[in-house]
């Protein structure tokens, strides 16, 4: 039972839809009528209104930390605290309050992790950052930490409870950028920055 409401409050937290939430306070258009029709940053981006896309990652970030770092005050065991982060991140891929049909979840991924270890969560980002950097393409860099940070994982934890919800978000990671494959293999892809404008054009 205590497991049970730990992860459904988790899931309830991370189903908070913050792109929705900062667009309609900030009098912008819904992100899931323009660009990818993503509810993340990147795409909130792509309204040309980037302190809309900066609050939509501290929000999404905010919200999977804020979760696990309540469960770890709780005292919950480490068990319960990996069950929660996977949650949390579960939450902003499969809202409740979207029907299920959320984002992508690298910033709540982001969170998550620092909230479990700091020096993961950083790692992790600091990877995100360089490949974003590089390529200019969110979907890569986003590809790419979901199979860099199970190994950050196990380097630092060994195998375990965390180990074991790292490789869980990992894993919908990838397959929620199942498109964004498809398009980068294409050459479609958009990069980081792109206005709704250029995105329309043929």
């Amino acid at each position: 039972m205590t497991a049970a409401l730990f992860a459904l409050g988790a899931y309830l937290i991370g189903s908070i839809p913050f792109a929705i939430v900062v667009s309609k306070t900030m009098g912008i258009a819904d992100p899931r009528t323009y660009g990818s029709k993503n509810i993340g940053a990147t795409n909130v981006l792509r309204s040309g209104n980037r302190l809309a896309a900066l609050l939509t990652v501290l929000g999404d970030a905010g919200k999977g930390w804020i979760a696990v770092l309540v469960a770890q005050w709780l005292g919950a065991p480490v068990g319960i605290i990996a069950l929660v982060a996977f949650c949390a991140f579960l939450g902003h891929v499969f809202p409740v309050w979207l029907r299920f049909n959320g984002g992508k979840g690298v910033a709540t991924a982001g969170g998550v992790l620092i909230a479990i270890d700091w020096r993961l969560g950083l790692a992790v980002i600091a990877w995100w950052l360089m490949v974003a950097f590089a390529t200019r393409y969110s979907s890569v860099a986003g590809l790419t930490a979901a199979l860099f940070a199970p190994v950050a994982t196990w380097y630092l934890h060994g195998v375990g409870p965390p180990l074991y919800a790292v490789i869980g978000m990992s894993v919908l990671l990838i397959w929620r950028h199942k498109g964004n494959i498809a398009k980068l293999a294409r050459g479609e892809e958009s990069k980081i920055g792109a206005s709704k404008k250029a995105e329309a054009a043929p």
